[in-house]
């Protein structure tokens, strides 16, 4: 009765491998969710690559992606992801923003198009489906009783999607690419977000640096917490770092995140937790 997630990459906006960033990690967007014996993969940044290296060692043969949005970062390591080339596994890809726009299996498609990637899409032999759906629907997913995915709308550039996955009383909810207005909380988060055990919550910039990026589409680590808060969740993790952002800036940035709620804490690459 509880939910597993792994982090596989927290970073945002382009993958920063570097020694300055080996704590909390250099790899885009990636988050693998277990419940219990379905697996949910969430986004495909350049951490996927690791995960589907794990995977390879593994028996599942099945799982579905959901994907926040389709910009680069949470997008380009697909074609590097070893188990879409195994005909003898399935992943049913799902996105909540491309329903007017071409659909999602097309920006598939046209990443891994000449003279963008080497290797068509049709060269991975795995079984895939490509659906889209409308921001705000909830999804059935089905293969594990008891599994809910409720989504809501979220505020960036070209749209992104915010999930909740509910399994036997427990919840968590990842919340990025969204930008916030100051002083007018966002209602499809707090609807989302409401009672939540954990919050993975888009903290790209600190309040001092937001006022120079409006319009870049992300938040801050102090409007997680005000949200959180709000909406009565119980943990805040902070998420989608800043490639500027080295070890030594987050050190002290989660220091002053923990020090404003001890509710909130900073996520790492390869960080594993349960949430029970």
């Amino acid at each position: 009765m509880s939910i597993r997630v792994n982090i596989w990459g927290c970073r945002g906006s382009i993958a920063c491998p570097a020694p300055t960033h080996l704590k909390y990690g250099g790899n885009t967007t990636s988050v693998e969710v277990v419940v219990g014996d379905q697996t949910i993969l969430l986004d495909c940044g350049t951490g996927i690559r690791n995960l589907g290296q794990q995977m390879i060692k593994t028996d599942i043969e099945h799982c579905h992606m959901l994907l926040t949005h389709t910009h680069w970062d949470h997008i380009n390591g697909f074609p590097f992801f070893a188990p879409a080339f195994d005909p003898n596994r399935k992943f049913d890809i799902m996105a909540g923003h491309m329903i007017d726009k071409g659909g999602i299996k097309n920006v598939f498609e046209a990443q891994m198009e000449n003279p963008m990637f080497p290797i068509p899409l049709e060269a991975m032999q795995s079984k895939m489906t490509f659906t889209d759906f409308r921001a705000g629907d909830d999804l059935d997913i089905g293969e594990t009783p008891g599994v809910k995915v409720s989504t809501a709308l979220l505020r960036h550039p070209n749209d992104a999607t915010g999930y909740r996955i509910d399994y036997q009383g427990k919840s968590m909810c990842l919340i990025t690419d969204t930008e916030h207005v100051p002083g007018e909380p966002d209602e499809n988060i707090l609807t989302l977000i409401e009672g939540a055990d954990l919050v993975i919550y888009d903290a790209t910039y600190t309040e001092e640096e937001f006022p120079s990026r409006i319009g870049w589409g992300h938040s801050t680590w102090e409007e997680g917490v005000k949200l959180c808060k709000m909406a009565g969740a119980k943990r805040l993790g902070i998420f989608h770092h800043d490639p500027e952002h080295d070890d030594v800036f987050m050190d002290k940035l989660a220091e002053e995140a923990a020090r404003e709620w001890d509710g909130s804490f900073v996520i790492q690459e390869n960080m594993e937790f349960i949430v029970e």
